[in-house]
């Protein structure tokens, strides 16, 4: 079988390094902050450029603490899309505020920018753009919409870290920056872990405080917050795999170059592209299959033993829990296209040559069968 990501193969060269890191950590005694999260953060912030990084519990959490350090309160609306993780949107509903839901781009799945403006009322307080699959919205744009609009912006970057736009690494370029660390992530931990980044001192500190049940002495809490705090075990973890990143980066990139070149000719498939200013590092490798026969090509891929997944099936809008906001279908017409045609391919940095082959010749033969 061919796995989206292997992870066992990943992490085999990492093995003996992991290992000594995890006794380094049993025998310090301290899993919960200290000195291994602190580590780690100063590291990230040095990878990212960016001056502050508070380690929390997952990605969702980072989405949740961001929001509640910018004071989102029941009513307020904030602006996103449709086409992302459940997290995204859940976390805004989950403080009482309302998901305004924009449509995308056909060309990278990210929020079209250009219909965000006209989505702006009275009660909106921010946007949370998505850099889906690891390539950035067009945060120029984004910016100066928010600007404008005296709005703030969490970037949900949990899918792009590495990810550049215009030069400028994802996360750093709103007011704050989310990530995941979930194991499948470009940079993955042994289990659930996120960061939430900014160069905003004060919202640094209210993130510290909120990621730990509001408290700035023990037992004291001055504001409501969350058990969000990143183990030491898993930042250790992160700590080493860290200086690996650009590595892997770099792998998942070429074997997106393979896939482009050996399937652009291939009828009935739109493969992901780079939009010109951003720097891609495919956290997913997502084509479309645009001949209505997607499932048939990944029941395919399956009977050769290919792994593969559809991000996402259902668009945000159209999940059940939602169906109170009352969005209207026709105004989200691009994301509800790209879910009945979206396809992820393997993008395993470990990905072989034969195993690369193996999966574009099904890939062709399918086509052409079917042609």
């Amino acid at each position: 079988m061919i796995p989206l990501l292997d992870l066992r193969r990943l992490h085999a060269p990492l093995r003996q390094e992991l290992e000594a890191v995890f006794s380094r950590v049993i025998d310090s005694g301290q899993f919960i902050i200290g000195a291994f999260v602190e580590r780690f953060e100063a590291e990230l912030a040095a990878h990212l450029g960016t001056a502050h990084v508070i380690g929390v519990s997952s990605g969702t959490d980072a989405l949740l603490a961001a929001l509640m350090a910018l004071d989102v309160s029941p009513g307020d609306e904030i602006i996103t899309t449709p086409y992302t993780f459940f997290a995204t949107a859940g976390s805004i509903v989950r403080l009482g505020a309302r998901p305004v839901f924009v449509d995308i781009c056909e060309v990278d799945f990210n929020i079209d920018v250009s219909r965000i403006d006209a989505a702006v009322t009275s009660k909106t307080v921010g946007i949370v753009p998505v850099h889906l699959f690891g390539q950035c919205a067009n945060m120029s744009a984004i910016r100066e919409i928010a600007a404008e609009r005296k709005l703030w912006i969490i970037e949900d970057a949990a899918q792009a870290i590495g990810a550049q736009h215009c030069r400028h690494m994802a996360g750093t370029m709103g007011d704050i920056g989310t990530f995941s660390f979930f194991p499948a992530k470009n940079l993955g931990a042994l289990g659930d872990a996120g960061a939430v980044v900014t160069d905003d001192e004060r919202l640094s500190e209210r993130l510290q405080v909120l990621r730990s049940h509001g408290a700035t002495h023990k037992y004291i809490h001055d504001r409501i917050g969350g058990n969000f705090r990143l183990d030491a075990l898993q930042a250790a973890m992160l700590s080493v795999k860290l200086p690996h990143l650009k590595k892997w980066e770099t792998k998942r990139r070429t074997v997106a170059s393979n896939y482009r070149a050996a399937l652009a000719d291939v009828p009935g498939l739109v493969l992901p592209k780079q939009r010109r200013d951003n720097y891609h590092v495919y956290n997913q490798f997502v084509l479309r299959v645009i001949t209505g026969r997607r499932d048939q090509l990944k029941r395919k891929l399956a009977e050769a033993g290919v792994a593969t997944a559809i991000y996402y099936p259902l668009p945000l809008h159209r999940q059940p829990c939602f169906k109170a906001l009352g969005c209207a279908e026709e105004d989200l017409l691009v994301a509800e296209k790209i879910a009945e045609q979206s396809l992820a391919l393997p993008i395993d940095p470990e990905l072989t040559s034969d195993d690369l082959g193996k999966i574009i010749d099904v890939i062709r033969d399918e086509v052409e069968q079917s042609n």
